[in-house]
Formats: structure tokens, C-alpha cells, sequence
């Protein structure tokens, strides 16, 4: 979450508090255990009311997913902006290289403490799993939605977007396993855009060609 340009002093606050409480309900998630931490206990911590917390959040799960739910959606929005000439494959892949590049914390490399945390708290949480690999799939889903309607064959279209989501999320889970067995962000990234080259190549040669956008 950031301060966007241009934001009045009304939705700074609504920001500001927003944070507090998504800070505050992962610092706990993570101290106690998900599901040993109640909302009322979040609100009080947070000093915001329990129905502030459900206004800005919807549920106790969206306490944790809502920040980042968006970034399942990436490939589609990969390939959904991708240049004339450019296909599928090349739109994705071009897209985790410059989040690579950039250590974006919603593919694993990031030093900052709390995206630790974060990961901590979904993979110790059954429920958070589910709702990852529920979150993981719809992303999929979008993306096959997306092939479907350009090329107008729905099977190709799921068995390319379930490979080119399924690359990015081990390569995500690579980046994590490192990461959590001791090797420093910086160590991980050296390397990372190398390794996804070499992940990307793997299905290239099936999916090149394939949804190229028309110039």
C-alpha cells in the first residue's frame, strides 16, 4: 500500500488507518496463530472499532489476502497489455523479469521483514492455503477467460494459461525456499532472472506463436 499522488487529506487517513490495522492483524496473526487471534482483538490493537475493521476489510481472511490479492491477476494483466507482436509467452515472461528487476515482494524478493511475515502466517494457516491456491487458480481461470476470447479455442486456452501461471508460481516458490533456508534476497536475485529464462524456455518452444497479438 502507498500513498498515492494527489490524495486528499480524508483518504490519506483512510489509508493510514488501513495499514494500521493490516499491520497490526499480521503482527498478531503471526505472534498467536491465525486462528487463535479474534477481529475485536485486531480492532482494539489497532484502536479502530470492530465495524471499521470489516469496512475496510470484508472478512478475517481479507485481512491478510486483500493487499495483495491483486497480483494473482498478473498475467492477465501481462497479456492483456502486451504489444503488437508479442505473444503470450514473451508478454509473461517479459513481466516476472521486470518484477525481478524491481524485487517486487509479491514474487518472494523482498528483504522488508513484514513480507516474511506474511508468508509465515498463510503457509502455517490451512484456511490461508486454501484461499492462496483458490486465489492462484482464478488468476489462471482470468487468464484462460482472456486466451478464450482472442484465439476462440477455450482448451488451448486453459492448458496455456495453467502452464504460464504455474511457471511464475514456482519460480515465486522458489525464490521463498531460498529465502527461508537461509540465503540473503540479494543471493536469491542474482540469480533469478536467469533461472526464469531457463523456466520460460521450457514452455516456449510449445506456446511460441501462440496468441501473438495482431499488430
Amino acid at each position: 500500500m502507498a500513498f498515492a499522488e494527489g490524495m486528499g487529506l480524508r483518504e490519506r487517513k483512510k489509508l493510514q488507518t488501513a495499514i494500521r490495522i493490516y499491520r497490526t492483524a499480521v503482527a498478531l496473526f503471526d505472534e498467536k496463530g491465525f486462528d487463535a487471534v479474534s477481529v475485536q482483538e485486531i480492532a482494539d490493537a489497532s484502536e479502530v472499532s470492530k465495524m471499521t475493521v470489516f469496512n475496510y476489510f470484508g472478512t478475517k481472511e481479507d485481512l491478510v489476502f486483500k493487499p495483495m490479492e491483486d497480483h494473482f491477476s498478473d498475467p492477465a494483466h501481462a497479456v492483456r497489455d502486451r504489444k503488437p507482436g508479442e505473444s503470450a509467452v514473451d508478454a509473461v515472461r517479459r513481466q516476472f523479469l521486470e518484477m525481478i528487476d524491481g524485487r517486487d515482494p509479491s514474487i518472494g524478493l523482498n528483504a522488508e521483514p513484514f513480507a516474511r511475515r506474511i508468508r509465515s502466517v498463510i503457509m502455517a494457516t490451512p484456511v490461508l492455503r486454501d484461499r492462496a491456491y483458490v486465489s492462484a487458480e482464478k488468476g489462471a481461470l482470468e487468464l484462460a477467460d482472456l486466451l478464450t476470447e482472442e484465439t476462440g479455442d477455450r482448451t488451448l486456452a486453459l492448458i496455456a494459461a495453467s502452464t504460464l501461471t504455474h511457471v511464475r508460481q514456482a519460480l515465486v516458490e522458489e525464490h521463498h525456499l531460498r529465502i527461508d533456508a537461509g540465503e540473503s534476497v540479494d543471493e536469491v536475485a542474482a540469480d533469478a532472472a536467469e533461472r526464469a529464462e531457463r523456466a520460460f524456455a521450457l514452455v516456449a518452444g510449445g506456446l511460441a506463436g501462440y496468441a501473438v497479438r495482431q499488430a
